[in-house]
């Protein structure tokens, strides 16, 4: 046994659950490693693809997934995902070949080291056959206890050596970090003060939604959650939804009027905030060590489940913000504008959603790309729960969305997997549809064309050349059954019957709508991004 296959069985024997990459010289033998020891392996087009199925994999399974790419241009290639991956802090482990340290004038040579530091990942490196074992542990060790995405580079001369055996010793998750006594009073205190509390959750408060919920119902606060957590408070009467660009009127409403905020595994950017429009009042952040983005009265560092447990026992019963009142609002429903702008050849993309919400199985997977169109299926489609909704959004890049939705929907096949993209981001990721068919995976891709970088339009305005960012139809509809998906052109309600004839057929392929929507003049999260 070689290195290659050393690492391989190490990180198989620790309990990584999934393989994405493309297969190089630099790599072969230890993703055949990786596979020879259970590990399911995808094989990606590209490896940016990769990078985001295995970010998204690990966020909706819990599980840490591997990346396999070659040295140099393989590498390079995963970076905007790897980035994305780093900005999230998804626990997940990149295996890259790289060159013997004597290989100076290689092709393929690059500082990996600086790169991926560059990236805001963790460079971690096998420095010989006798430390192989202990160099992958150590790696997958960082990805697990501190929540990084480490990127473990394999020479290819250590890989070629032999390999010297050691026992691999289980890596245990962390327990929950019990907040300080202290920190707990001074929160219950801001809590039983407050009249008219909210609860914002993250994906730091995934796995406590019982116990903030318990605590709320004590306290009377109104609940909501950052759009990675979108699903967390899906059932709850008391749910406000996303706060943030992506907020109904009605939610920013009662989120601004709170007297305290308290955020639950939650940075509190700028984003799920407004720019600190919607923190008027004090503000509290309980997280287990993320820094909030804006300023707090209060920092707790603590499990977001074990703090809000501790905080009941010391708080007050009272009605809080749940009045009458207040409840008849929320009951009311968000009230979303929806002035149709539907015509003869274009549908206004809030009608195609809000059907879409209609017709698909509530049982479903959301995954969302970035551009003008994305507040429709974040706000407009309901999830059954956190890991309903997987939003790869922290590099803020176009081109992710299919991906996410690929490496979503294997961490979750009792669901039905929906990508909502743009015409630019699919056709950016477009060699990955292969895949989709490739792998039989029951999807549908609900494609938002405008034939334009839409937010680059409204953003710039019509007085502006526009012609960089305005494109002919490219026929998606086409280009998909080319790759062999069902595709649907949607340019009206109507159209979307079709929809119902792929739910009860076999599925044995993907469904994609080009749906062709009407100008929205520019969403209202996307004036809130660019003010």
């Amino acid at each position: 046994m070689n290195v290659a296959a050393i690492v391989g069985q190490t990180l198989a024997e620790l309990g990584v659950a999934q393989a994405f990459g493309v297969v190089g010289s630099g790599n072969f033998e230890v993703t055949n490693a990786l596979r020879a020891h259970g590990v399911p392996f995808v094989a990606t087009r590209h490896e940016a693809g990769a990078a985001t199925m295995a970010d998204a994999y690990g966020r909706m399974s819990g599980r840490v997934a591997v990346v396999s790419v070659h040295q140099g241009c393989g590498l390079t290639n995963a970076m905007t995902g790897i980035a994305e991956a780093a900005k999230s802090r998804t626990p997940m482990i990149v295996l890259t070949a790289d060159t013997p340290s004597s290989a100076i004038l290689a092709n393929f040579r690059i500082d990996q080291d600086a790169a991926v530091t560059a990236l805001g990942a963790t460079s971690e490196r096998v420095y010989s056959a006798q430390t192989a074992v202990a160099d992958t542990v150590r790696a997958y060790r960082i990805a697990v206890h501190e929540r990084r995405t480490v990127v473990l580079n394999l020479p290819l001369d250590v890989q070629a050596a032999s390999a010297v055996p050691a026992t691999v010793q289980p890596v245990e998750p962390l327990l929950p970090i019990r907040p300080n006594r202290k920190a707990v009073e001074d929160l219950a205190a801001m809590i039983d003060q407050a009249r008219r509390p909210v609860f914002i959750a993250g994906r730091g408060a995934r796995g406590a939604a019982k116990e903030i919920r318990a605590l709320a119902a004590k306290t009377g606060a109104l609940l909501a959650t950052s759009a990675v957590a979108h699903g967390l408070f899906h059932d709850d009467p008391w749910s406000l939804g996303i706060s943030g660009g992506f907020s109904s009127a009605l939610t920013a409403d009662l989120i601004s009027q709170a007297d305290l905020v308290v955020g639950w595994g939650c940075a509190l950017t700028k984003w799920t905030t407004r720019r600190g429009t919607l923190l008027t009042g004090k503000v509290a952040h309980v997280d287990i060590g993320g820094q909030a983005h804006q300023p707090v009265d209060l920092a707790v560092r603590g499990d977001a489940g074990q703090t809000a447990q501790d905080v009941a026992e010391l708080v007050t019963v009272r009605d809080g913000y749940r009045t009458d009142d207040i409840q008849a609002r929320i009951a009311a429903g968000p009230r979303w504008p929806v002035p149709d702008l539907s015509t003869d050849t274009h549908i206004d993309p809030r009608e195609l959603t809000a059907r879409l919400d209609e017709l698909l199985p509530g049982e479903r997977i959301v995954a969302v790309d970035s551009g003008n169109f994305m507040g429709y299926p974040s706000a407009y489609l309901s999830v059954p729960d956190e890991f309903g909704f997987c939003f790869t959004q922290s590099f803020q890049s176009i081109g992710l969305g299919l991906f996410t939705a690929i490496g979503a929907a294997l961490a979750r096949p009792d669901r039905l997997p929906v990508a909502a993209v743009g015409d630019g981001g699919l056709l950016m990721s477009i060699a990955e549809l292969e895949t989709v068919v490739r792998l039989k995976l029951p999807m549908v891709i609900v494609v938002y064309n405008d034939s334009a970088y839409g937010a680059e339009i409204h953003h710039f305005g019509q007085d502006a050349d526009l012609s960089t960012v305005r494109f002919p139809d490219a026929g998606i509809g086409q280009i998909a059954r080319g790759f062999g998906c069902s595709a649907i052109a949607v340019h009206n309600v109507k159209d979307l019957d079709g929809v119902t004839d792929w739910l009860n057929g076999p599925r044995d392929r993907p469904l994609l709508l080009d749906a062709r929507i009407a100008s929205d003049g520019g969403s209202w999260w996307l004036a809130e991004a660019f003010s």
